[in-house]
């Protein structure tokens, strides 16, 4: 099926999250994405191991789609490879350091020289410029030093986010950025580096808070769960698990107000705005955290939605694939994979076009999977192959 970027060929020579998952979405968009990794499978291969031969989660949800090429483009023979690849691509994608970039031949000077208008995406840890640029990193790296794990602390203890939200916003930053180089090169016939940041997305998501210690340098400390800027925003336990309530904005607030029973704080100036109520949380969290221990989360959540507040119940992963909002929307697709226990559920990219259709289309591959198709379109004989695999080239 040809789709919006039919024609564009994506290499990705990426890592874990923010490189592949860029190219991911790219050949969700149509692109022919090649997944080039090492001989005995790059180390993102084996993240999560949830397969009987040890493929990860990663792996099966950040390299659907794509073709699977193992090379070793440290061996001359490899770097040959390479140059005849990159000659036929229009993407290189490679969240690697600058100076393994350079080792592997794939910086952007020397994919310049072989092919003029080709794009660089380089995603990394913290840039290419500044003190940090030659530090490495993961997800967690960012969530540290952007000012959110500090401010999801209860006062004491820093916590992180789970879910890898940096890896993944970086992703979606860089083929935004790649979408716009595509589109300038249309116009131009000019390729370009396209880089992105770990640290750079997590501040962006932090901003917020950054822009409001810049201009008042209120110094504020984490509260866990209870938001800083409104309230009642807070998780609450129940008779049977956890809800999230969040009340932002004064409808919002008198709604609540008047389903607690306490219409006389709609008068009160301790909770006149946004911010007041933020300042007076912890005592609007008292109320409701009252409120919730008396009713199970159905019971609860049933009330706050019949009154319009907004309201969620903290679901476990078991409880989220059993959600019949996720089954209604179609957000996960099942695909088969080599020595998996079951059906794959790949989780789609979160956005749908009305006239293309850009859903998951393939499973990720298998080690290698496609070497030898596309060694032979690079001109290569069967011994060639041959030869190079005995040489642990490819």
């Amino acid at each position: 099926m040809s789709g919006i970027l039919s024609g564009i060929r994506v290499l990705d020579f990426g890592r874990y999250i923010a490189g592949p998952y860029c190219a991911t979405i790219l050949g969700q968009l149509g692109a022919e994405v090649i997944r080039i990794e090492k001989i005995d499978g790059s180390e993102d291969r084996f993240v999560t191991p949830v397969t009987e031969n040890g493929e990860g989660g990663i792996l099966l949800q950040v390299g659907h789609g794509k073709k699977g090429m193992t090379l070793n483009p440290m061996k001359p023979e490899g770097r040959e490879v390479v140059k005849k690849l990159i000659a036929t691509a229009d993407v290189v994608v490679a969240n690697l350091p600058v100076q393994t970039l350079e080792a592997m031949g794939l910086d952007y000077d020397s994919l310049k020289a072989i092919k003029e208008d080709i794009i660089l995406t380089h995603p990394s840890a913290f840039g290419d410029v500044g003190p940090y640029s030659n530090r490495v990193g993961f997800d967690g790296v960012g969530q540290a030093m952007c000012g959110a794990m500090y401010m999801s602390s209860d006062g004491d203890e820093p916590r992180k986010l789970y879910g890898p939200w940096v890896d993944f916003s970086t992703a979606m930053a860089s083929c935004i950025g790649t979408l716009a180089a595509i589109m300038h090169r249309q116009a131009t016939g000019e390729g370009q580096v396209v880089n992105s940041s770990l640290f750079g997305s997590s501040v962006l998501i932090s901003s917020v808070a950054l822009l409001e210690q810049s201009l008042t340098q209120i110094n504020r400390v984490g509260t866990s769960n209870r938001g800083q800027n409104a309230g009642p925003a807070d998780t609450f336990k129940t008779k049977d698990g956890w809800v999230l309530v969040q009340a932002i904005g004064w409808p919002l607030f008198e709604r609540w107000a008047k389903l607690m029973g306490e219409e006389q704080w709609l008068e009160d100036p301790r909770f006149k705005t946004d911010q007041d109520r933020g300042d007076n949380g912890a005592i609007l969290s008292e109320r409701m955290a009252k409120w919730c221990a008396e009713r199970t989360s159905e019971e609860a959540l049933s009330q706050l939605e019949a009154a319009r507040v907004p309201c969620a119940p903290v679901l476990s992963p078991q409880q989220v694939l059993e959600d019949p909002h996720l089954k209604a929307m179609g957000l996960l697709k099942e695909v088969d994979y080599p020595g998996a226990s079951g059906k794959v559920p790949v989780t789609d990219f979160p956005v749908k076009l009305s006239a293309c259709d850009i859903s998951v289309r393939k499973r990720a591959p298998t080690l290698g999977e496609h070497t030898d198709d596309l060694m032979k379109e690079l001109g290569y004989s069967e011994a060639d192959i041959t030869d190079l695999k005995s040489k642990r080239v490819i």
